[in-house]
């Protein structure tokens, strides 16, 4: 009996160890793996190249009240201001490619390479993954001054040599790009003061620092209401639809061609997977487009004009091609190699 049940308990031994042989791999598949992390499964950090409080902020700021909703993650805002927003750019550019970092980019990215040398080459560098808005930029006095034109400005300028200044936020940003391409056209010498960003900008004005700022609207249009500031003329194509800036000529017709617009947008490291870039734009267009966040940002003066990778890269290249010749043409560059110097 016992050498009858040894010989059954090997008999089942083999018989199992045989299953498993020949089925061990279909075993081994129906044993659950480990899946891949859901993305995103932490927050997501937004790189703003701006102190806090400039529109760059404001708009990055507001999204954070509508992110989690629709990327299902919060926001977190990190400023990293200086260097004309290269130094957030650069942080930007050498972040991991993993959809956990993104940053705020503006029209100024492209100027910055133009004007000196830059760490990277951020069209090639950076992957655009939407525009947010897009931004006239005004020239401003402030009220108490007797300039009720940019053509008084300009006459005063042209009998005081030296005495008027401007102030903007860098050396090659946007601001002081439409501040040398209005002294060109204008045939004048005014200097320029670069600040930290647009509040000091603004403050350096409202205190008599310098006599002309070159900004976007949502900064000074509350200034504009209470009557503390003027402005004088508009760099775009065509007057403005604002009320409150209606009446405003543009430089063009005061016979100068300076039209320049100051757009912001959302970018990312180059190489990031495929399939995290595609829920990155979903989710960022939906919270560029959720209606809370489009009133939040009409009521601070900047509307969305929302355009999705494809085309807000369009419009990069494009602009590149355009601010490229006005820099090489105009010799902003040696101008402002001059004023490092």
């Amino acid at each position: 009996m016992a050498f009858k049940k040894s010989g059954a308990i090997l008999l089942v031994v083999c018989l199992l160890s045989m299953a498993i042989m020949i089925g061990g791999c279909n075993f081994i598949k129906s044993v659950p793996v480990a899946t891949e992390k859901k993305y995103p499964d932490g927050p997501i950090t937004v790189i703003v190249p701006t102190p806090a409080g400039g529109s760059v902020d404001i708009m990055a700021r507001a999204m954070e009240k509508v992110a989690i909703k629709h990327l299902g993650q919060p926001i977190i805002v990190k400023n990293l201001p200086g260097a004309g927003a290269t130094l957030g750019w650069n942080e930007l550019a050498g972040s991991k490619p993993d959809g956990y970092t993104i940053g705020v980019v503006t029209t100024g990215i492209i100027l910055q390479p133009l004007c000196s040398p830059t760490r990277y080459h951020y069209p090639t560098a950076l992957e655009p993954l939407g525009q947010v808005v897009s931004l006239p930029i005004v020239a401003v006095v402030r009220a108490d001054q007797p300039w009720q034109s940019i053509d008084d400005l300009n006459r005063y300028a042209k009998e005081h040599p030296g005495e008027i200044k401007f102030g903007h936020v860098g050396l090659g940003a946007v601001r002081h790009i439409v501040g040398e391409m209005f002294a060109k056209e204008a045939g004048i010498n005014i200097g320029q003061v670069p600040f930290s960003g647009e509040v000091e900008e603004l403050a350096a004005l409202l205190g008599g620092h310098v006599q002309i700022i070159f900004v976007n609207t949502s900064i000074i249009k509350d200034h504009v209401k209470s009557g503390k500031v003027r402005v004088l003329a508009v760099a775009s194509e065509q007057r403005l639809n604002d009320p409150v800036f209606k009446d405003v000529p543009t430089f063009k017709e005061r016979g100068m061609d300076v039209v320049l617009s100051l757009w912001h947008g959302i970018a990312a490291p180059k190489m990031m997977p495929k399939e995290i870039q595609a829920k990155l734009v979903e989710g960022l267009r939906q919270v560029i487009n959720d209606p809370e966040y489009k009133q939040n940002m009409e009521n601070l003066g900047m509307p969305v004009d929302y355009l999705g990778p494809q085309e807000f890269s369009e419009r990069w290249i494009a602009d590149t091609v355009r601010l490229t010749k006005v820099v090489k043409e105009s010799g902003l560059a040696e101008r402002i190699a001059a004023q490092k110097n």
